[in-house]
């Protein structure tokens, strides 16, 4: 578990997960918590790719690293959003993360809470030398969060998933989550 400020961040199971998306009636029985509305939206909306689908079919064991983290706002005891990696550091050190708040707790600094916690958490291994992240090709949200978090803008780059996208890193010699 990740604990922040606000909020607290516990892995995901492949089993979670996959009630999440086929049987979102039981992903409160096994998480624990209730899933906020929209939550389920994230991981059936078609922004998650069918290769990463397919794969959480055939897992099972958590992995933070494949499967992230929900979300979990203490105070509402519900999972609000999710915050992941899209797989460990490759060869070059790269990781890349991912995040969503659910559209009712938007706007209030979870997001950049989330992004600030994967941070720190890629950063605790030693393999993992540039955190990336991926946005629409315009200001948005998401871009705001990432420059909050010291993320430099690196420009635009296609993505297979994605087509055309704007790429973010962070560099450890540049790190301060805070």
């Amino acid at each position: 578990m990740i604990e922040t400020e606000r909020l607290r961040l516990f892995p995901h199971s492949p089993e979670q997960l996959r009630a999440l998306v086929d049987e979102p009636a039981r992903y409160e029985e096994l998480a624990g918590f209730p899933a906020a509305n929209g939550l389920r939206e994230f991981f059936v909306s078609g922004e998650v790719s069918e290769d990463w689908l397919a794969s959480l079919r055939e897992m099972r064991s958590p992995d933070p690293w494949r499967l992230g983290f929900a979300v979990v706002h203490p105070e509402s005891r519900a999972v609000i959003g999710t915050g992941a990696f899209k797989g460990p550091a490759d060869a070059n050190g790269v990781v890349e993360i991912a995040y969503g708040i659910a559209p009712e707790h938007q706007s209030r600094g979870y997001a950049t809470e989330v992004a600030r916690a994967l941070i720190a958490y890629a950063m605790e291994s030693s393999s993992v030398k540039v955190v990336r992240a991926h946005t629409l090709p315009n200001a948005n949200a998401s871009t705001k969060v990432l420059a909050k978090c010291g993320f430099e803008f690196v420009g635009e780059v296609i993505e297979p998933d994605d087509g055309l996208v704007w790429r973010w890193e962070l560099i450890r010699k540049s790190v301060d989550p805070n």
